[in-house]
């Protein structure tokens, strides 16, 4: 028995030790090393696509998102319409910066043109356009600097000619076409509007010494020339304690992505007895009248006395 149980217990050992060995060793240095660099390519190498832009079902929504987003995807395209019967049409487009546009002049289905020939132009130059139906004829634009700006013109051609007009410019500024007229010692109030959004807004005055215009934010004093921008689409200039040399011609000028925009006003400043000369003159015409009126009365007395004694010293005759 003991020996039989002793070569059992051989045979377990023996079983036993390639497993144990196994175990303490956890592999070969070669091994465990190649495991290792294998398990980081797998993290990293996903990665390393995405950035380098290489083509797979997996990675390619994520190096579409990488890239930014292009100015021509990025600008929406604006579309204007002219429509033609029987006359021309003109038309003001407002381009504060840059874009895409469509250009399109339509004949009206009752219009007497029939199967007109269509030109596209701006200036001498013949523009092809892009898109055509029966009745319309687009062109697309992309407005990127102040050159692209200007007039565009669709001449429809046949037994007569007609044509729509589209002025491309940099948005108009709403302003003051009166005077604005003021006393001494009040305060003038000048107000600049437009609907866009300009990078920056310069006050001037026309200056009657031959210098021209000057800048009045950065020379005239500030305790008399106020700028206040009330919003991105409104400025205002304040003139205080008015004298008659604040009298002239002011300019406001805003700036945008493709060029400048300017408006005028004119401001009289007028002396506080300007308003009594009418009542002054009224007055006096009104003085010289009575005073004309008494003296006729007065001679007319003086020759009724002259004949009431004449007929008395006739009477005593």
């Amino acid at each position: 028995m003991p020996a039989a149980f002793s070569g059992q217990r051989l045979q377990c050992l023996l079983l036993l030790l390639p497993l144990l060995c196994t175990r303490v060793s956890g592999g070969s240095p070669a091994e465990s090393a190649v495991t290792t660099q294998d398990s980081n390519q797998t993290e990293v190498n996903p990665v390393t696509k995405m950035q380098a832009g290489h083509e797979s079902s997996g990675n390619s929504v994520a190096t579409e998102r990488l890239k930014p987003a292009s100015k021509q995807n990025s600008q929406s395209v604006s579309g204007h319409e002219i429509v033609l019967s029987g006359a021309s049409v003109e038309k003001d487009i407002p381009v504060p910066s840059s874009t895409k546009i469509e250009l399109t002049c339509k004949l009206d289905e009752n219009s007497d043109l029939k199967d007109p020939q269509v030109t596209w132009k701006k200036g001498s130059e013949t523009i092809s356009h892009t898109s055509k139906t029966q009745n319309s004829w687009t062109i697309e634009l992309t407005i990127s600097d102040k050159s692209h700006l200007g007039s565009y013109t669709c001449f429809l051609k046949g037994e007569k000619e007609i044509s729509a007009v589209f002025h491309l410019q940099v948005p108009n500024l709403e302003g003051r076409k009166k005077p604005i007229i003021s006393y001494e010692g009040d305060k003038a109030v000048m107000v600049c509007k437009t609907e866009y959004n300009p990078k920056s807004w310069i006050w001037y005055m026309n200056v009657t010494n031959g210098t021209g215009r000057v800048s009045i934010d950065k020379v005239l004093p500030t305790d008399k020339f106020l700028i206040k921008i009330k919003s991105a689409e409104v400025s205002r200039l304040e003139i205080l304690k008015l004298t008659k040399e604040d009298g002239g011609v002011y300019w406001c000028e805003a700036s945008f992505d493709l060029g400048t925009s300017e408006t005028r006003f004119e401001l009289r400043v007028l002396s506080i007895t300007t308003p009594l000369k009418p009542f002054m003159a009224v007055v006096i015409e009104v003085a010289v009248l009575v005073i004309t009126i008494a003296l006729l009365e007065v001679c007319s007395k003086r020759k009724g006395k002259r004949g009431e004694k004449e007929f008395d010293q006739i009477e005593k005759l």
